[in-house]
């Protein structure tokens, strides 16, 4: 092969999509990272399309709408692990017409019909689900037969990421909550998520309520099972799942969805997302003058920016 060299420092979904999108643009890439994709927080993601815990809005609009689109197309041709769920968002007021909208096609009111009890509000549409488990390693061998190298390393900082790859002409920066360390910046902080993972008895619509007395609650059904959810823990760094979480969990997914109440719990998951105050993706130079695009700080939203944030690196591949 010819053409000029990557090498993306991050295994997850954000890296992933990175990776293939400079394939699609002629690049050479290794991906280098200090676990396998198996191991890292996006597989433990629910991975439903809303934009969470992610800034500026202008951008994450952009990039969730490129996102948006890819996904679907993704769903249309059978890419494993790739769907489009129908979806219900629960208000107690008015919502009014969301941030994100322009992303979505066809969202509209809930009829009433269509609302639980104790809900005088609701949003319907459909968005894409990715079922973690099923996808990240279908794109792992895609990228691997297209080409990609994978290298396992720990590094120690960013700046390293050059000399193990053999001197690179770009390095993408994809390194999740790692990002603290490595860059390093002090602005990225994990916010803690638990989910729970149940049987399915038959549903097939997404139900979430981000403003639930409880606490943010959702369910995601999937194909062998549903995720229940979650929290949004700032600035927690432990990531064992809690009993007591689980339960409250469960119940207030049980009062949105009460066909709920009989499904057993198949086990309970807990992982850090990499937060920042603005997702960084810029373009900048490494200690020895590779250039570098930095493109992380996703916060909850690794799966609904990675395709549009990862166009834009191959744009910023070029120059800023």
């Amino acid at each position: 092969m010819t053409g000029p060299r990557a090498t993306v420092v991050g295994a997850g979904i954000v890296g992933l999509a990175a990776a293939s999108r400079l394939l699609d643009a002629g690049w050479r890439v290794t991906v280098l990272a200090d676990r396998p994709t198996a191991a890292s927080t996006s597989h433990l993601a629910a991975a439903v399309w809303f934009p969470t815990r992610a800034d500026p809005r202008d951008r994450v609009l952009a990039w969730g709408a490129a996102t948006f689109a890819e996904l679907a197309d993704q769903a249309r041709r059978g890419v494993p692990g790739v769907l489009m769920r129908e979806s219900l968002a629960l208000y107690r007021e008015d919502p009014g017409t969301p941030w994100w909208a322009a992303a979505v096609p066809d969202l509209r009111p809930a009829r009433p019909d269509e609302l639980p009890a104790g809900y005088a509000h609701g949003l319907r549409f459909a968005v894409p689900l990715v079922e973690m488990p099923v996808h990240l390693p279908w794109l792992t061998d895609d990228l691997l037969a297209r080409g990609a190298g994978f290298v396992t390393h720990r590094l120690d900082r960013l700046d390293d990421a050059p000399s193990v790859t053999g001197g690179p002409d770009l390095v993408v920066a994809a390194p999740g909550l790692s990002a603290r360390e490595l860059v390093p910046d002090a602005a990225v902080v994990p916010v803690r998520g638990q989910i729970v993972r149940v049987t399915n008895p038959g549903l097939t619509l997404s139900v979430r309520d981000e403003g639930h007395p409880g606490g943010r609650a959702y369910v995601h059904p999937r194909t062998d099972d549903v995720i229940l959810g979650g929290t949004l823990d700032e600035g927690v760094w432990d990531a064992t799942p809690d009993p007591a979480t689980e339960a409250a969990i469960v119940a207030r997914c049980t009062d949105l969805v009460p066909e709920l109440a009989h499904a057993a719990v198949l086990g309970s998951v807990a992982g850090l997302r990499p937060a920042r105050p603005t997702v960084r993706l810029e373009r900048g130079t490494l200690a020895d003058g590779t250039p570098v695009v930095h493109d992380y700080g996703h916060g909850g939203s690794g799966i609904t920016l990675s395709w549009g944030c990862a166009d834009e690196v191959v744009r910023r591949s070029a120059g800023p």
